[in-house]
C-alpha cells in the first residue's frame, strides 16, 4: 500500500471531512464571512460606533459619510450600528428557530422511521398537513395567533421547519435500520431507544447538518419578511427586516436606509447557502 493510501486509510472522519471541505473555496470563504458576522454581533457593544437606539435629530437622513459610514435613518440613528446590533437579533432568530425545529423534526422522523406502522403513518400525515401550506403561510398563521414579537417569530419559523427535518430523518432511518450492524445490534438484545440514539441517529446527522445550514439562511429571510410586514420584531428593535420596513417610506429620498440592511440580509443568506452546498459535498458519501 502506498503512503498516500495508508494516510487515507488512517485519517479520522473529521480530518477527512476537513480535507474535502477546504477544497470548496466558496464555501470556505462563506464560512469565514459568517464567523466574522457572528463575532461582530457578539461584540456589538464594543465595536458599534453609536448607540443603536439613541436618536440624533441633528443628523436625520444623512447619507454615508466618514462619521456615519452607512448613513443615518429618519431619527438620526446610525445605520451601521443598527446593522451590527441587528445581527444579534437576526442570527439569534435563525439559530434558535432552526435548533428548535430541528430537535422536534429529528425526533419525529427518528421515531416514525424506526417504529413504522400506524405511528409512522400518523406522524407523516401530520407533516403532510404542514407541508401542504405554501411558502411561509404556516409561520404567518402562528404569528397571527400568538401575536407579533421576536419569541413568537422563533416559534413560528420552528414550526415551519419541522416537516422537512422529519422527512429527511425518516428517510435516513428507514435505510439505516436495515443495515447489517443495526440488525446485529437488534439480534443481541440492544434496546430500541439505544438502537435509535447510538446506531441510527449518527447516520442521519450529515443530512441534518447540511439542511440546517441551508435552513438558517431561509429562517433569517423569513424573519425579515415577517418583520417587514409588521408581524415580527417591533420598533425600535434593530432587526434587519424591521429596518427595511422603516426605510421604505424614504425610497428615492434616502435609499441608503434600505440599501445596507438589504445587503446584510442578502450577503448572510447567500453565505449560508454557499456553506450548505460545501457541507453537502464534503459530507455526502455518494460524492466520495
Amino acid at each position: 500500500m502506498s503512503a498516500s493510501l495508508a494516510d487515507s486509510a488512517i485519517r479520522s472522519p473529521l480530518a477527512e471531512f476537513w480535507r474535502r471541505f477546504r477544497r470548496k473555496k466558496l464555501a470556505l470563504a462563506a464560512g469565514v464571512l459568517l464567523l466574522v458576522f457572528m463575532a461582530a454581533a457578539a461584540a456589538a457593544p464594543l465595536i458599534a460606533p453609536f448607540d443603536s437606539s439613541a436618536p440624533d435629530y441633528n443628523a436625520v437622513l444623512q447619507g454615508p459619510s466618514l462619521l456615519h459610514l452607512c448613513g443615518t435613518d429618519a431619527y438620526g440613528r446610525d445605520i451601521l450600528s443598527r446593522i451590527i446590533w441587528g445581527g444579534r437579533v437576526s442570527l439569534s432568530i435563525g439559530f434558535l428557530s432552526v435548533a428548535l425545529g430541528g430537535l422536534v423534526g429529528v425526533l419525529i422522523g427518528l421515531v416514525g422511521g424506526f417504529v413504522g406502522g400506524r405511528v409512522d403513518g400518523a406522524l407523516m400525515r401530520l407533516m403532510d398537513v404542514l407541508l401542504a401550506f405554501p411558502g411561509i403561510v404556516p409561520a404567518i398563521a402562528v404569528v397571527a395567533v400568538l401575536g407579533p414579537g421576536i419569541d413568537n417569530v422563533i416559534y413560528a419559523i420552528a414550526v415551519f421547519s419541522i416537516p422537512v427535518f422529519a422527512r429527511l430523518v425518516r428517510g435516513s432511518t428507514l435505510a439505516i435500520k436495515q443495515t447489517v450492524y443495526v440488525q446485529a445490534a437488534r439480534s443481541i438484545g440492544v434496546r430500541p431507544w439505544m438502537l435509535m440514539l447510538r446506531h441510527i441517529l449518527p447516520g442521519t446527522l450529515p443530512s441534518v447538518i447540511v439542511y440546517s445550514s441551508l435552513r438558517l439562511g431561509t429562517s433569517i429571510l423569513t424573519a425579515a419578511t415577517l418583520s417587514f410586514i409588521g408581524l415580527g420584531a417591533r420598533p425600535p428593535s434593530p432587526e434587519w427586516g424591521a429596518m427595511l420596513a422603516d426605510g421604505r417610506s424614504y425610497l428615492g429620498v434616502a435609499d441608503h436606509i434600505t440599501l445596507f440592511p438589504g445587503l446584510a440580509i442578502f450577503v448572510t443568506v447567500l453565505a449560508f447557502n454557499l456553506l450548505g452546498d460545501g457541507l453537502r459535498d464534503a459530507l455526502d458519501q455518494k460524492l466520495r
